[in-house]
């Protein structure tokens, strides 16, 4: 059994971070988006309520399973008897920095396997920052997260 898992914040998770989530589903038998909590950053959503959203948006992705970590990222891969990791690249940018993150994987746990899928080019723009300064400054953001979630992102920034 390939066990994928697919690594972020997600603070909000978008539909391009939906869109690579549904197409790992598609390649590996089960897929873990695995929320990274990070100490050091404060996020909009807690770990405990992106977690929920990302259930929300992947409740029919039969195959798909959320949860949050902390640590290293191959002790969690270990942990669930997961062999691929799989990131989302939108620009040369997010290579430079994911490729160096894969080395250093690599080095950690030889046994890892890191995916790069390339966005879809609807979503190559789109990111949880620019998505909370969207909502900051009163625009629309249909079309860039998941309905089911809309309001979530909105309620949470107009309540800051």
């Amino acid at each position: 059994m390939k066990i994928a898992v697919y690594p972020g914040s997600f603070d909000p998770i978008t539909n391009g971070h939906l869109d690579i989530i549904e197409r790992a589903a598609k390649i590996f038998d089960e897929v873990i988006v695995a929320v990274l909590i990070n100490p050091d950053k404060k996020g909009l959503f807690t770990i405990e309520e992106r977690v929920e959203l990302i259930k929300r948006v992947t409740k029919n992705i039969k195959n798909v399973k959320v949860e949050s970590f902390y640590g290293l990222l191959v002790n969690y891969m270990k942990e669930k008897n997961a062999q691929v990791i799989v990131k989302g690249l939108r620009a040369v940018s997010d290579f430079e920095y994911e490729f160096q993150m894969a080395l250093m994987n690599k080095k950690l746990d030889a046994s890892i396997e890191t995916c790069f899928m390339m966005t879809n080019a609807k979503y190559s723009y789109l990111s949880s920052s620019s998505i909370k300064q969207v909502v900051m400054f009163g625009g629309c953001i249909e079309d860039l997260v998941p309905s089911e979630i809309v309001n979530d992102i909105v309620d949470k920034i107009n309540k800051k």
